[in-house]
């Protein structure tokens, strides 16, 4: 009797910890744990006020609804110790990111919500560098960023210098201590009207573009589906609203500064030409009084 009775207890000490762990990972999981990047605009940054703002984060806004528990935001860092924090699993949701072969080994992704292409970012002169000019030359580029793997396998005669953000790579193009600066078009045109970057200029677009989506850790599939049940509920005409309330949308058509000197060149010699053949006609019509004055 005795010896059942001490199985029966452990029995129940064995269900009350086996409850008391669950009722802790269902209360762990009340709180999924966002990481944003301080210094990401328009897409995510701190703001003046540290205040967490940018579109990515008034998409997630739109989608906590339907996430089914509440978001912790987390102290805004640089991106390269935001990944090595979600490896080690104390971050469960990251905004604005591009998937990559070794984010895929701890991170999932939701479907794309903005695109936007890469370019080369030069300082302003008359015979601005490409990429392919800045051979064995120092070019910044984000830490971590899906364009930096791109970048150093394609380009790999040119030095790549790694920065924090893109902020950071520009104010190191302006000090001349980088010859240019890969990035994304929107954070450029972003960093020129709000963080006081000048003399710089949009030299090419590079074959790569940035997709970006929200990732979230494998092991958490559930917010994975309700992030793109969400997405998949956002209008054109919402997404719309959203990126022209952060994004310059000019600056999403790019043109290739050499194609416009083309196309002005091209349209100067079409200017010429009219004024020649306008000169031409006047002659032959002066030509052509004179000999009815002479008959």
């Amino acid at each position: 009797m005795a010896h059942i009775t001490s199985s029966c207890r452990r029995t129940a000490l064995g269900l009350i910890v086996f409850c008391l762990s669950t009722l802790h990972c269902a209360v762990g999981a009340q709180a999924i744990r966002f990481a944003p990047e301080k210094d990401y605009a328009p897409f995510i940054s701190a703001g003046p006020a540290g205040k967490v703002q940018g579109l990515s984060m008034d998409v997630l806004d739109i989608l906590k609804p339907r996430l089914g528990a509440d978001v912790q935001v987390l102290p805004p860092d640089n991106l390269a110790n935001i990944l090595l924090a979600a490896r080690r699993g104390e971050v469960d949701l990251i905004s604005s990111l591009r998937p990559t072969l070794e984010r895929a080994e701890f991170l999932a992704f939701t479907e794309p919500y903005v695109k936007v292409p890469a370019v080369l970012v030069v300082k302003q002169g008359p015979v601005p560098p490409t990429l392919k000019d800045l051979v064995g030359r120092s070019v910044a580029v984000g830490k971590g960023y899906a364009v930096e793997s791109f970048v150093r396998a394609n380009y790999p005669q040119v030095r790549w210098v790694a920065l924090p953000d893109d902020v950071t790579a520009l104010q190191s193009l302006m000090r001349g201590e980088v010859d240019g600066v890969v990035a994304d078009v929107a954070s450029v045109s972003d960093a020129t009207r709000h963080s006081g970057i000048r003399g710089v200029q949009v030299m090419e677009s590079l074959p790569f573009e940035y997709e970006l989506s929200f990732a979230y850790r494998k092991e958490l599939p559930a917010l994975g589906e309700a992030l793109n049940a969400g997405l998949k509920e956002i209008t054109p005409a919402t997404r719309q609203a959203l990126i022209r309330r952060w994004i310059d949308t000019s600056t999403l058509t790019y043109e290739d500064p050499r194609l416009t000197w083309v196309r002005k060149l091209a349209m100067v010699l079409s200017v010429l030409a009219l004024v020649m053949v306008g000169v031409w006609r006047l002659r032959s019509k002066r030509t052509s009084d004179r000999g009815a004055d002479g008959l």
